[in-house]
């Protein structure tokens, strides 16, 4: 099982561990176009504040995150997974984990990032404020820019079994699964269910639960027929809607009654 998570826009601080070191991380494949966006990035933080501001999209309150971009070579390291904070990633709770879930989220899960592409919660990375939707002035659109090497590097990691997708919209558009491996992935919207809309933090709350109760059991599922039927017996309530066609992903609605 492969598990695509957003990244938070809140982060942690940077750790006091060692500084980046680029080719320590997942998914080698990336490191070009990590590469190229890195340099970029921080050229853009060293230099006028108001225009790398705009560019990042940072109100006056955030100027501090232009420095912590400038200074990414430098600043100390920490585990991907301690890093992203915020609503998901409060309610997943990787820390809490017990030893055997944690090596079972080790392997499943992927976090996409604007800088990065892609990420295990392995991977020892500084803090950053760098969203999918920058539109750098050299590189341009960050999505556009992900396509091609995500597109190269991503079917492997899947292998051959489920692909779970819990991102947010400007990260789904980076990578879309295609072919047999879109047959064996599975899309998933929280509703509130008395109203049928989604919420957006009790639908990122719940993903974060999702997965720690999938991760926390040891399912294992193979594809999406076996993902509805694990949710249901942890306690989900979940309708699923199947594709025609077998090069299609599957849609998952959660209902959840609570807003919490």
């Amino acid at each position: 099982m492969l598990v695509l998570l957003p990244p938070s826009e809140g982060k942690a601080a940077s750790g006091r561990g060692a500084a980046l070191k680029p080719q320590s991380l997942s998914l080698p494949g990336l490191s070009a176009a990590r590469a190229a966006v890195l340099d970029e990035l921080v050229e853009l933080c060293t230099g006028d504040e108001g225009k790398a501001r705009e560019v990042l999209g940072l109100s006056e309150g955030l100027r501090g995150e232009v420095a912590k971009n400038a200074a990414l070579r430098t600043a100390g390291t920490r585990p991907a997974g301690e890093v992203y904070t915020g609503v998901l990633y409060d309610a997943l709770g990787l820390a809490s984990l017990d030893p055997a879930a944690k090596r079972r989220a080790a392997r499943a899960l992927l976090v996409f990032s604007g800088l990065w592409g892609a990420l295990r919660v392995t991977d020892r990375i500084p803090s950053y404020r760098c969203s999918m939707g920058v539109r750098l002035p050299g590189l341009g659109a960050l999505g556009t820019h992900w396509r091609g090497p995500l597109a190269e590097a991503l079917p492997p990691a899947a292998g051959s079994g489920l692909v779970l997708d819990l991102r947010s919209t400007a990260y789904a558009a980076a990578w879309k699964p295609q072919g047999e491996v879109a047959g064996r992935t599975a899309t998933v919207r929280v509703l509130h269910a008395p109203t049928r809309k989604v919420v957006s933090h009790f639908n990122k709350a719940t993903k974060g639960r999702i997965v720690r109760s999938l991760l926390s059991s040891g399912a294992a599922p193979e594809g999406p027929g076996e993902l509805v039927e694990a949710l249901r017996d942890l306690g989900y309530v979940v309708e699923a809607r199947t594709p025609a066609r077998g090069d299609r992903a599957w849609s998952l609605d959660v209902l959840v009654t609570e807003v919490h």
